[in-house]
């Protein structure tokens, strides 16, 4: 029996419908209203365990707005269940709006755990799991986009971040720039039929799937940054990059080379290059 004037905060399946809870199913078929984030997807989820329950959109371009009117229907004591395209509302997806205004207007919530590709990834990855950091959606922003990068790349935990198939070889570029030949794995498809792990370091993976374009939502797993005992010093690194342009490299690829050499990141590198 839902208890009336709450929102309910549903996981759905990140890819297999199979991977729903009873309660979750209850919840949908004895809710109001249920809010999506595309109707359209979720109409699937629903005529597979025959639910009518009428839906209506939420998502983020309308989130702000709608999130007034669901306020408003539940204190006037409709039961509202919340759902996004795969996964728990709220992560990576629209959810914390109505959330945050439930909680300013005593209005009750409560979450029914379901799938999460992020967690699922990280098992499935085999990366260390006692300590990680959930970073989502790396900022598209050019500049945010290098801040979150240097900032990220001394994380001591495990690093989960989620990428579009179109950005990934991108993305890994990215990250193999900054973290270096860390290992790491790319998780696709997950509880798909075509589910699959591909795990070697960040520059590999960025050629892996240069060569095959790869197809479906993606979790990155990062292995932790472990700081090593450097060997010699800023005034070392300065030398050896001078000498690796003298041989014809670019300072960039000189820095790189040295930070991997000394096991450093090639930010440090930088920095010692910046106190001459």
């Amino acid at each position: 029996m839902l208890a009336k004037g709450t929102l309910y905060i549903c996981g759905t399946p990140i890819g297999n419908l199979g991977d729903i809870t009873l309660r979750v199913l209850d919840t949908l078929r004895d809710a109001d209203l249920i809010a999506a984030e595309d109707t359209r997807h979720s109409r699937k989820l629903l005529q597979h365990y025959q639910i009518t329950t009428h839906l209506t959109s939420y998502h983020e371009h309308n989130e702000k707005k709608k999130s007034l009117e669901l306020i408003e229907r539940l204190k006037a004591g409709q039961t509202i269940a919340l759902i996004s395209d795969a996964g728990l509302p709220g992560i990576s997806d629209p959810g914390s709006e109505i959330i945050r205004l439930c909680l300013e207007e005593n209005i009750p919530v409560d979450v029914l755990p379901g799938p999460n590709a992020a967690l699922t990834a990280l098992v499935l990855s085999g990366m260390p799991s006692e300590h990680f950091l959930f970073y989502g959606f790396l900022p598209q922003a050019s500049g945010e986009r290098k801040r979150s990068l240097e900032h990220l790349s001394n994380c001591q935990e495990t690093l989960i971040l989620y990428e579009a198939p179109h950005r990934l070889v991108s993305t890994l570029q990215g990250l193999a720039e900054y973290f270096g030949e860390r290992e790491a794995a790319v998780v696709r498809e997950l509880t798909k039929v075509h589910q699959q792990v591909h795990k070697n370091s960040l520059p590999k993976l960025k050629e892996e799937f240069e060569r095959t374009s790869p197809r479906g939502e993606c979790c990155i797993v990062i292995a932790p940054y472990i700081p090593t005992k450097l060997v010699g010093g800023p005034d070392e690194w300065r030398n050896e990059v001078n000498q690796g342009i003298q041989q014809g490299l670019t300072k960039k690829d000189a820095m790189k080379d040295v930070a991997k050499r000394y096991g450093v990141r090639k930010s440090e590198v930088y920095q010692a290059l910046l106190e001459t």
